[in-house]
C-alpha cells in the first residue's frame, strides 16, 4: 500500500482511525438494509462537510466499523460527535415510525461509547523500534 501523507502549510501528516459504534441496547437494526444504505449514506456526506475521509466502513447487525483519514485540526472527539448526532438526527427524520417501536423513551440510535484506536502504515512495534534507534 501506497503511503498517502498529507501536507499542511508547516506539517506533513497521516492520521487514520479506526471507530466502532454500537447501535443502543445492541438492537440488530442495521440488519435492516434500509437503515444500513442509509447510516452508510449519512456518514460519507458528513464526512465530506466535515474535512475528514472515510477510508472503509462496513456495518454488522448492531454495528458499525469506520477507518478514518483525518486532519490533525480534528479530534477523534469530534469526529465521533458529528458522526453520532448528526447520524442519529437524519435517521430519525426519515425512520421516525420504525424507530420510536424500538426506542419509545427517546430519540436515540446509538450507544454512548465507542471504541477508537489510531493506526497508520506502520506497526507500534515497528515505530517503537525506529524511536529506540535514533541517537
Amino acid at each position: 500500500m501506497e503511503k498517502k501523507y498529507h501536507h499542511g502549510s508547516h506539517s506533513k501528516y497521516l492520521l487514520k482511525y479506526h471507530f466502532v459504534f454500537c447501535v443502543k441496547y445492541r438492537k440488530k437494526l442495521l440488519w435492516t438494509k434500509a437503515i444500513d444504505d442509509e447510516i452508510k449514506r449519512l456518514f460519507y456526506e458528513i464526512a465530506e462537510k466535515s474535512g475528514f475521509t472515510i477510508d472503509v466502513l462496513e456495518t454488522d447487525k448492531d454495528h458499525i466499523h469506520v477507518l478514518v483519514d483525518a486532519p490533525p485540526t480534528l479530534s477523534a472527539f469530534d469526529i465521533v460527535n458529528r458522526l453520532k448526532s448528526q447520524s442519529t438526527f437524519h435517521i430519525w427524520k426519515k425512520f421516525d415510525t420504525f424507530l420510536s417501536r424500538h426506542f419509545w423513551k427517546e430519540k436515540t440510535f446509538w450507544s454512548d461509547g465507542y471504541f477508537v484506536c489510531t493506526t497508520g502504515d506502520a506497526s507500534t512495534d515497528t515505530i517503537r523500534q525506529y524511536i529506540e534507534e535514533q541517537g
